[in-house]
């Protein structure tokens, strides 16, 4: 079992750590790593159904890397919080050529319902465009709503029910049918620019939208 995973260099280690960070916010608190042919795929459920009768969407953000190592294989799910522990704890020097970073993976959180989900990797097809104000805007719109539904102290089971609902409206203005979820992953991961379009792209039933800062997975 692979134990640890080489980035290229300090820079790619800020870009992970920063992405994680937005992940604790708005994720489910887990953390998917997969590698392989010299990539790390970190990937980062926004949004994801509770069991077989909830019609949640499945919303996924994904950022990937470069690692030094192009024949180390793994594919494993982790607390996003041990994972950044392990990083706080690596004194490098963003600035400047500092070389590979070595980071140890933190334990497995075992069997992950939305982990076992998983999007393809080939077969996308590009299916248009849509702006990056057009996602704010429904982004901004679903996260008051769903602040206006949820009183103080509520339980669980309505929090994500609201989310649900919000979030699993489609996008008006993309042709293609995608969640409003996908709007606020985007916004939410930091993967917006206003001079950043942002590509839709289709395989079977998933839609990927894509920027250069990231891309954000939804069924």
């Amino acid at each position: 079992m692979v134990q640890s995973f080489s980035l290229v260099d300090a820079l790619s280690l800020g870009d992970l750590k920063v992405f994680l960070g937005r992940a604790a916010r708005v994720g489910t608190g887990s953390v998917r790593l997969i590698g392989g042919q010299g990539v790390l795929a970190v990937y980062a459920s926004v949004l994801a159904p509770k069991g077989l009768l909830d019609d949640a969407p499945t919303v996924l953000g994904l950022r990937t890397f470069a690692m030094t190592d192009k024949t180390a294989t793994f594919d494993d799910t982790v607390a996003i919080r041990a994972l950044l522990d392990r990083l706080a704890l690596l004194s490098v020097v963003v600035n400047g050529d500092t070389g590979p970073v070595e980071v140890s993976l933190p334990p497995s959180e075992g069997l992950v319902a939305w982990a076992g989900i998983s999007p393809p990797r080939g077969g996308w097809q590009n299916v248009g465009s849509v702006d990056a104000a057009v996602l704010e805007k429904s982004a901004g719109e679903g996260i008051s709503e769903v602040a206006a539904a949820l009183p103080p102290d509520t339980g669980e089971q309505i929090v994500h029910k609201v989310r649900s609902q919000v979030w699993g409206r489609t996008i008006p203005a993309i042709e293609r049918p995608t969640a409003a979820g996908a709007a606020f992953a985007a916004v939410s991961l930091g993967f917006l620019r206003s001079d950043d379009p942002v590509a839709v792209y289709a395989s079977g039933p998933w839609t990927r939208l894509s920027t250069r800062r990231g891309h954000v997975l939804t069924r």
